[in-house]
């Protein structure tokens, strides 16, 4: 059980929002670069009173991040030292502001957080690839410094190129060979006769029922008309 001071009390009573925020920043005792600002009024976040109170901080030191939560009404400050955020901690915690025509009077309040870690610029970016592996982007990047074009070598005029030619007779040799056997085995030959089958049975299963005549399946022939008697 982590012990709590009576300061932790007396913030839990007066902003219980901030109970959690004063007992963390009670149980720890390591250096930190990042500062809360809690329980700011709603006023506080106008442009040009963030502003003011941003300024007011970056007094103390040079900040890498300012993130206003106006949900949450606080301040999440990223100093790029430790120590400027002790030194701000120091200053700014318990300082009195006083009352104006839009807000009451309340005391400011300052808490650790956890330690940010501070990246230098730059170094979080997507660095491009090397230079060998240029090809992999499109379009590919600028080339390096002193690069030259090289003149490439012109197309083969020869139609068929001399390894191609010697690959092309070994070919020819060896399906030569293959063919000049003993001429022992079975000979398969495939006839397409898929037409005329289906042609046949369509035809007798059009006319033909299980052997016998079928009326409805024969085909319809015109019958032919007497010619009338001829009167002399």
């Amino acid at each position: 059980m982590y012990p709590t001071t009576a300061s932790t009390l007396l913030c839990c009573t007066a902003a219980p929002r901030d109970c959690l925020t004063a007992i963390a920043a009670s149980r720890t005792s390591k250096r930190t670069n990042t500062l809360i600002l809690t329980q700011l009024p709603t006023p506080f976040f106008h442009e040009r009173v963030m502003d003011v109170l941003r300024d007011h901080f970056v007094s103390h030191g040079a900040i890498r991040a300012w993130a206003p939560l106006r949900t949450f009404a606080r301040v999440i400050i990223v100093y790029e030292s430790e120590d400027s955020a002790d030194e701000a901690k120091s200053y700014c915690d318990g300082l009195e502001i006083d009352a104006t025509s839009e807000t009451p009077a309340f005391v400011l309040r300052v808490f650790r957080a956890d330690p940010t870690p501070v990246t230098p610029p730059g170094g979080g970016h997507l660095r491009p690839p090397p230079i060998e592996k240029n090809f992999l982007i499109s379009p590919p990047g600028s080339p390096p410094v002193g690069w030259e074009q090289v003149t490439e070598d012109p197309p083969n005029a020869a139609p068929l190129a001399d390894d191609l030619i010697a690959a092309l007779r070994k070919l020819q040799l060896a399906a030569g060979a293959a063919a000049n056997g003993d001429g022992a085995g079975i000979g398969v030959y495939v006839e397409d006769c898929d037409m005329e089958e289906h042609g046949f049975d369509e035809e007798r299963n059009r006319d033909w029922a299980y052997g016998e005549d079928n009326p409805s399946r024969i085909s319809y022939k015109q019958a032919r008309t007497t010619r009338p008697p001829m009167l002399s």
